[in-house]
C-alpha cells in the first residue's frame, strides 16, 4: 500500500495533473476518488487540521450547490460546512494529497511536489501545456 493518497477527481485537470506528478516520482499512490468514497467527517476535519486550514478553506464554490446552500454566511460553523460537505461531497476542493511530509491542497497542481518524497523522474508538462519539470527532473 502506498504512503501517498490523493483525494481525486478525475473530471477535474487540476486533479489529473497532480496525480500524473505523483506517478512521474515513481509512486503509485492511493486514489480516493471523493466523490465516490467520500472522507468521513472525521477523516476530511483530520486533513483541514493537518493542512493548518479552515473548513471554510477546503469548500470549492465553482460548480458545486455552495451559493444555494448559502455557504458564504459568516455565521455558519465548522460542524454546519462540514454538514454540507458530508451530503454534498462535491463542495470538497481538491485535490488533497496526504505524504509521510504533509498534506496539501494542491491548487496549483505542482505543490505536490512540496510534499512528494521522491524527485521527479523525468520532464513534466501539464495537460495545458504548462512545463513543470525540466528534463533534469527541477521545477522549471
Amino acid at each position: 500500500m502506498s504512503d501517498i493518497t490523493i483525494y481525486h477527481n478525475p473530471q477535474c485537470g487540476t486533479s489529473r495533473n497532480t496525480l500524473a506528478m505523483i506517478r512521474n516520482s515513481g509512486v503509485e499512490p492511493r486514489v480516493v476518488e471523493y466523490l465516490k468514497t467520500p472522507p468521513s467527517r472525521e477523516e476530511l476535519l483530520g486533513l483541514v487540521q493537518a493542512m493548518g486550514l479552515s473548513v471554510r478553506d477546503v469548500l470549492r464554490q465553482k460548480g458545486t450547490p455552495y451559493e444555494e446552500l448559502g455557504l458564504g454566511n459568516p455565521a455558519l460553523t465548522d460542524a454546519q460546512l462540514l454538514d454540507a460537505i458530508a451530503q454534498h461531497p462535491i463542495l470538497i476542493q481538491r485535490p488533497i494529497v496526504q505524504t509521510a511530509l504533509g498534506v496539501r491542497l494542491c491548487r496549483p497542481s505542482e505543490v505536490v511536489l512540496d510534499i512528494l518524497p521522491n524527485p521527479q523522474r523525468g520532464a513534466f508538462t501539464k495537460e495545458d501545456g504548462e512545463v513543470v519539470v525540466g528534463k533534469d527532473g527541477q521545477r522549471a
